[in-house]
């Protein structure tokens, strides 16, 4: 195509995952001509994979402060953001397109269908009425810039040339979807700094070879404290999982973040207690309860009503206890050290996995460099970030689906 009869865009939207979908729609709904350059067959390929392919598209955290809180000390930057399109916003978005959704523990919310397909199809209705051109298998290869201005960009196969352009490209976690940080290099071609990058929201290696032994088993109402040098970083309550290298589970991905930051000073361990609602005394009295009722039974045959089967010969070992013993000779002494252990099973954390494991990355376009009214960069005129590529990570649950649904309305709004 000759330059002279080329398409010249109103707004360029790279990348077709949760903030490029959302930042293209809106922009077209305000009546711009609008171009998505995906480089997969198809748009929203991560997108579908969420939430174990349910898709938790946000968190009822209705009160903003609260909201933001959840983002620690980067949270403040995307309060704008929040204002102006939050967790209400997004269900009532879905929900105006014909997406039903629920709510479930901890205010995730998820389309009531439970298929993540279906919240990709919103996408793709919002932006055939906006009549945005979808171009798929389009690879960016290059930013052209001149002075503070973006000219265009160069495709494998042409060039796409637009008033301004939203970079949507994701991080560099679930890289198969391909999220491999091209969009890192574009930004610190064009003078922005990118921040730290690291695997976030990712399962922990453990070092004892024990933990393989559980692999598969789900601990739900369990207590997680994180440890360095004896003293406490962390402590959060739910559900983990014991894989084959170590912990997975909503919990162990919440506090990945903060493991990793403390790996890079010295050792971590983490203490398991698996009866956080109980204290040491009211658990005493419920192991003498069993014991009683079991008094003619060996030890290790007495624990069934306390812990789940899989877990019964790991206490045991551990415990000292010859599992031969029949209960009713077991020592006060031995008792209290069963109890010391349901209280506090420790494990000392390896590393944490890479970028192919993590839901999200962590780090990003540094956020001094981004306006947070806008979401419009401070060194190029007319250039826009959204989504998991800025600096900013949320906990499991929604929060990070929202920030992308939040910031790439923004971007799509003022571009």
């Amino acid at each position: 195509m000759s330059e002279s009869n080329q398409t010249i865009f109103d707004v360029a939207v790279i990348g077709g995952g949760p903030a490029g979908l959302m930042a293209a729609g809106r922009a077209a709904e305000l009546g711009k001509r609008v171009v998505l350059l995906e480089k997969n067959k198809k748009p929203g390929r991560k997108l579908v994979l969420t939430g174990k392919g349910r898709c938790n598209i946000t968190n009822a955290e209705f009160d903003l402060r609260k909201l933001v809180e959840n983002y620690g000390k980067k949270g403040q930057f995307l309060f704008h953001a929040f204002h102006v399109f939050g967790p209400q916003k997004t269900i009532e978005f879905f929900e105006k397109w014909g997406l039903k959704t629920k709510t479930e523990r901890g205010r995730r919310v998820f389309p009531l269908s439970d298929d993540a397909q279906d919240v990709l199809n919103v996408f793709i209705k919002y932006l055939l009425k906006g009549k945005v051109k979808m171009t798929y298998g389009a690879e960016v290869l290059d930013v052209e810039r001149k002075k503070h201005h973006i000219n265009k960009l160069i495709l494998k196969d042409g060039k796409i040339v637009a008033r301004n352009y939203i970079i949507c490209t994701g991080g560099k976690s679930y890289p198969a979807t391909g999220s491999n940080g091209d969009g890192y290099e574009w930004a610190k071609k064009l003078g922005h700094s990118i921040e730290d990058l690291r695997p976030a929201l990712v399962p922990l290696k453990i070092r004892e070879k024990w933990v393989g032994e559980l692999q598969g088993l789900s601990l739900k109402n369990v207590e997680i404290t994180i440890l360095q040098k004896n003293r406490k970083e962390a402590g959060i309550f739910g559900e983990c999982l014991f894989t084959h290298f170590g912990l997975s589970g909503p919990i162990i991905l919440d506090v990945s973040q903060q493991v990793g930051e403390l790996l890079k000073k010295g050792a971590v361990e983490i203490s398991l207690d698996l009866k956080p609602a109980l204290d040491f005394e009211i658990l005493d009295q419920r192991l003498q309860r069993d014991f009683q009722k079991y008094h003619n039974k060996f030890f290790q045959n007495a624990l069934d009503d306390l812990l789940p089967q899989k877990m019964i010969p790991i206490i045991v070992k551990f415990s000292g206890i010859d599992p031969q013993k029949r209960v009713t000779y077991i020592t006060r002494e031995e008792r209290h050290g069963l109890v010391r252990l349901l209280k506090n099973l420790k494990m000392t954390v390896g590393e944490l996995l890479g970028f192919e494991s993590a839901i999200v990355t962590s780090g990003g376009i540094s956020l001094k460099e981004i306006d947070d009214k806008t979401m419009k960069s401070k060194i190029v005129d007319n250039l826009f970030f959204a989504g998991e590529i800025i600096d900013a990570t949320g906990p499991s649950g929604g929060f990070n689906l929202q920030m992308c649904w939040s910031t790439g309305y923004l971007a799509g709004e003022n571009a």
